[in-house]
């Protein structure tokens, strides 16, 4: 029989630091505590101890102890903390000692979070928003990931897939038992109008889909415009420092440079493109292509023309907004829809642009609770084979097996269903103590 390890590791980040905190968790751990400590501090409650080392007996550091007995605990198992000064000479000596002592050894990364999963303490939505958590970087990622994080997401689910089994269970009964008197003739009026309401729910979830990607990944402004038009020196004027370099030579941006910003709370890209000109020169062509590229898959371009000209039919292809700017406006003569470096003229109109366009992907918060596209792909395939129930003319035998299809999908985006081969991609996310 496999045994279960207990497992520890570093989980305040690097040392050195003010407090350092060692996070141990399974079977062995009140046997950790015990001869680390010396006692058993009440659970969940603070207490200040002298550290041993257990095969030495010399005294590691004077720190707090907390005692998580399982199952009510992160992991689900007896759980265990010690709380310690963050030198590099004290964290590795209270190491080595766990790492001494029988049945112990160090975790890998997301290990901790892995076991609450396997647990039943979290399941994967909430996973996912914890990662998102610790690499969240602007308040909308945060805000986000806490609603993820906190089950959100998870109590939807659940409701709708204990609601698509009780819908299956009726048709079910009525093929299967449709000579027993207590069982109705038809469930056309009570299952089918029914699988087209929950349908419409997941479809409405799935409108702000986008927005939650977007927060997640980053909001994605492209600047485009011919040669010259000023592109690069707009992105070194909204980054406040020299990313790209400036020439009054066409050609200077020849890739795509890119810069991240926080921008009233979201996570901004800024990308400063080729020039898009005539040029038959092999490196300029593939900087144009490059160009190109990433304005369609922009989620705004900024075009840039001195004679404040939109882009010709051709120059680029964008499926999302473009915004035309009059560049190199010195004189402001253009308002609004000008913009110059050299007077910071336009420069507040553009970041006002921007948050404009980023508060319509804050939400209402319910609408970001799907951040990833493996998220937006399971519950699309459980609305599409729930409105198959729906609406088709298939035997109910058919219909039924719809359903059933419809309640794996939901399985597969909380993880109660074949998700073995994502837990790896998941907890790499994780850090080695979390």
């Amino acid at each position: 029989m496999h045994r279960i390890l207990t497992i520890f590791a570093l989980s305040s980040g690097a040392v050195p630091a003010g407090i350092a905190v060692v996070r141990v968790s399974g079977p062995a751990c009140a046997d950790v505590v015990l001869t680390l400590a010396g006692f058993m501090p009440e659970p969940r409650k603070a207490s200040l101890a002298d550290l041993r080392h257990p095969s030495s007996g010399a005294l590691l550091d004077r720190g707090l102890v907390l005692w998580f007995p399982g199952p009510a605990s992160f992991t689900g198992e007896d759980c265990a903390e010690f709380q310690v000064h963050g030198g590099r000479a004290v964290v590795a000596a209270l190491l080595d000692g766990l790492g001494s002592m029988d049945g112990l050894r160090h975790a890998e990364a997301g290990e901790f979070s892995r076991r609450a999963f396997l647990n039943g303490k979290l399941d994967l939505t909430e996973l996912e928003g914890l990662a998102d958590l610790i690499a969240s970087e602007t308040e909308a990622q945060r805000a986000q990931a806490v609603a993820l994080a906190n089950g959100a997401f998870r109590q939807r689910l659940e409701q709708w897939r204990h609601q698509i089994a009780g819908l299956r269970a009726l048709v079910e009964a009525d093929f299967d038992f449709s000579d027993e008197g207590d069982v109705i003739d038809s469930v056309a009026e009570q299952v089918w109008p029914r699988c087209k309401s929950l349908a419409e729910e997941m479809q409405d979830l799935l409108a702000g889909a986008n927005r939650g990607e977007i927060v997640r990944s980053g909001f994605q402004v492209v600047l485009a415009g011919r040669p010259n038009s000023g592109k690069s020196s707009l992105l070194n004027a909204l980054a406040k420092r020299d990313v790209a370099i400036v020439s009054p030579e066409a050609g200077t941006t020849r890739d795509v440079l890119e810069v991240w910003l926080d921008i009233y709370g979201f996570k901004v890209c800024i990308a400063d493109t080729a020039g898009l000109t005539d040029s038959a020169e092999p490196v300029e062509r593939e900087g144009m292509r490059r160009a190109r590229e990433r304005a369609r898959r922009a989620d705004l371009v900024v075009w840039l023309a001195e004679d404040g000209s939109a882009p010709g039919a051709g120059e680029i292809e964008n499926g999302s907004e473009l915004l035309v700017l009059h560049s190199k406006d010195d004189s402001g003569q253009h308002g609004e829809l000008g913009v110059s470096v050299l007077t910071d003229a336009g420069l507040d109109g553009i970041l006002a642009a921007l948050r404009q366009r980023l508060a319509d992907f804050r939400g209402s918060g319910e609408e970001a609770l799907v951040s990833r596209a493996r998220q937006r792909g399971h519950l699309e395939a459980a609305c599409a084979t729930l409105m198959s129930a729906a609406v088709g003319d298939a035997p109910n035998e058919v219909r039924a097996e719809f359903l059933r299809s419809a309640g794996d999908e939901i399985g597969k985006l909380t993880g109660s269903i074949g998700v073995e081969e994502l837990l790896g991609r998941i907890f790499a996310e994780f850090c080695i103590g979390k």
